[in-house]
């Protein structure tokens, strides 16, 4: 399928299409006048890296793991994905921290605005 389509069934612009092949994300075919070709498993995998990729992770981890994962040969798969895992569990503490930074300065904007309220004539 052509990118508009690909755009369409995948929910992702054509801009994002563009942006995930040139950091090696993904590979669509070409046609004989140079268009590109979205196969469904290209399609799959924009949805896989849509998913990574709301959820915070780097675009070079993202890449990092879908070449070794897909490279065609089970050596070191395990290792990749203990690494993975490792990296997802530290972007997760990473995001829990400052979770709760942001949640202490709401709890003291609450604390000023009750009372700034109750002093107000």
């Amino acid at each position: 399928m052509r990118i508009s389509e690909a755009s369409r069934v995948s929910g992702v612009s054509a801009r994002s299409l563009r942006h995930y092949e040139a950091e090696g994300l993904i590979v669509p075919g070409r046609f004989s006048n140079g268009f590109r070709d979205y196969c469904q498993s290209t399609i799959d995998r924009v949805h896989v890296i849509r998913s990574l990729l709301e959820s915070g992770l780097p675009v070079r981890l993202i890449r990092e793991v879908l070449s070794r994962l897909t490279d065609g040969s089970d050596a070191g798969n395990e290792v990749v994905c203990a690494e993975f895992l490792h990296e997802v569990q530290s972007y997760r503490d990473r995001l829990a921290a400052r979770i709760a930074v942001l949640s202490d300065q709401q709890a003291a904007l609450d604390s000023y605005l009750r009372e700034a309220r109750r002093t107000d004539p």
